[in-house]
């Protein structure tokens, strides 16, 4: 057994968690969004405004990137993004590569 296995496993256990709380972001987004989208009053206050604010802090860079290159499709009135749904893929993705790399240590 190579001696700083036990070093990387930990390691790639960390970034698993780290992008296991990102993708719970992600999800909490996706209900703020509709949130603000269905609700146009609701502004958060005390704590919810705290968790809201660092849900798009950790999640707006990500997205912007994204959006760069995928553009929304406009059917009329109505756009679809798609730049939700690539950040998570790309997400649950690296979690799956992160696991593989902790079975091969």
């Amino acid at each position: 057994m190579n001696p700083i296995a036990p070093i990387i496993w930990w390691i790639a256990e960390l970034v698993y968690l780290g992008l296991l709380v990102f993708v719970f972001a992600m999800w909490g987004r996706l209900i703020l969004d509709f949130v603000q989208a269905f609700a146009r009053s609701w502004r958060p206050r005390g704590i919810i405004l705290v968790v809201v604010n660092l849900v798009y802090t950790v999640t707006d860079r990500p997205l912007k990137q994204v959006r760069r290159f995928i553009k929304p499709i406009s059917f009329g009135a109505i756009a679809l993004d798609f730049g939700w749904t690539v950040v998570m893929l790309g997400a649950i993705f690296a979690m799956y590569v992160v696991r593989i790399i902790q079975a091969q240590v």
